[in-house]
């Protein structure tokens, strides 16, 4: 890799020294769909700005950004799996059976715990994510489904829904939590008068200054991290940030605008200031990659628009739109 990317900014300082374009097709796509990608690579960039006394532009930051997201290894996460409990009368082997028809419709990510063969079961007990009986209870959690002793096709799209339907809640409750680990009432604006670049960072700076997360020093990070490259990451969004992690926790303040505000070359109608902290960067990346990617799309942008009118309705829907 190191040496890749050696070769790759030798060739970048010799161009940058000649004044040589070297125009990126794939700039705008690689900033707006691998944002800490990117942000690793404007980190890289700026050292060699530094190194070199070069001037390093946005299409050569998105060529080191491809180096580096070639090497590191994207790979999918997956929730943990949920658990099951069958409830079953022990007539014969139909507890068995009904295992044996149940199991190709949990798949890999549902473990069965318990099987249990009693009628006298109240399913209140029952502390599984999912509850898949033959006895018909009246009055049911909603994790319980009931099926026929032989499951029917029927029964098991219903298992399959319910499967569905916990997981979906599971990971709502999941996102929510997260998010409000860096959201905060105070730090959620609308409209704000500041409608330049430089004044709303200013103005969400100063708010995240009162809380005791971010310092002056920070915040000027802030602007001259802007003055780098534009974090207008895609054509609604921009997130200004620092290159530095010393802010005291990882916060991000958010302003939503009615209609698009000049933000460098782009528009924009969100502005989300990061305040980030090294000890919270492994659990924030996913976090942060999942609201990046709810601003590619100008119909989800719309939607949250017009939905977050306060900040409980701004993360409920924000919540929806990355859980889609």
């Amino acid at each position: 890799f190191l040496t890749r990317l050696g070769a790759h900014v030798g060739n970048l300082v010799i161009r940058a020294r000649d004044g040589v374009g070297n125009p990126n097709p794939l700039a705008r796509t690689i900033k707006s769909s691998y944002p800490l990608t990117y942000e690793l690579a404007v980190f890289v960039a700026a050292e060699i700005q530094r190194e070199f006394e070069i001037t390093i532009g946005d299409d050569e930051i998105a060529y080191i950004a491809l180096h580096i997201g070639s090497h590191l290894e994207r790979r999918a996460t997956h929730g943990e799996r949920l658990t099951c409990v069958l409830v079953s009368p022990g007539y014969h082997d139909i507890a068995t059976l009904l295992e044996r028809r149940v199991l190709p419709a949990l798949g890999d990510d549902v473990a069965i715990d318990r099987v249990l063969t009693r009628t006298d079961v109240d399913p209140a007990d029952l502390h599984a994510d999912l509850v898949i009986s033959t006895v018909p209870w009246d009055v049911r959690p909603a994790n319980v489904v009931i099926v026929q002793p032989l499951p029917t096709d029927a029964d098991l799209d219903a298992v399959r829904g319910a499967i569905t339907r916990i997981r979906r809640q599971r990971r709502r409750r999941a996102i929510t939590d997260e998010l409000l680990l860096y959201f905060d009432d105070a730090l959620f604006f609308r409209d704000l008068d500041a409608r330049d670049a430089e004044s709303v960072i200013r103005v969400l700076g100063q708010r995240m200054q009162e809380r005791g997360i971010i310092d002056d020093e920070y915040l000027a990070g802030v602007l001259d991290r802007e003055h780098i490259s534009s974090t207008a990451f895609t054509e609604w969004l921009a997130v200004p940030h620092a290159l530095t992690m010393s802010a005291k926790r990882t916060a991000i303040a958010i302003a939503l605008y009615e209609n698009p505000i000049p933000w460098g070359d782009a528009t924009v109608q969100v502005v989300a200031l990061v305040a980030f902290s090294a000890k919270d960067r492994a659990s924030f990346q996913t976090v942060f990659e999942q609201f990046v990617e709810v601003f590619s799309d100008r119909t989800d942008v719309q939607r949250l628009l017009r939905a977050a009118q306060d900040f409980p309705s701004f993360i409920d829907e924000l919540v929806r739109l990355i859980d889609e």
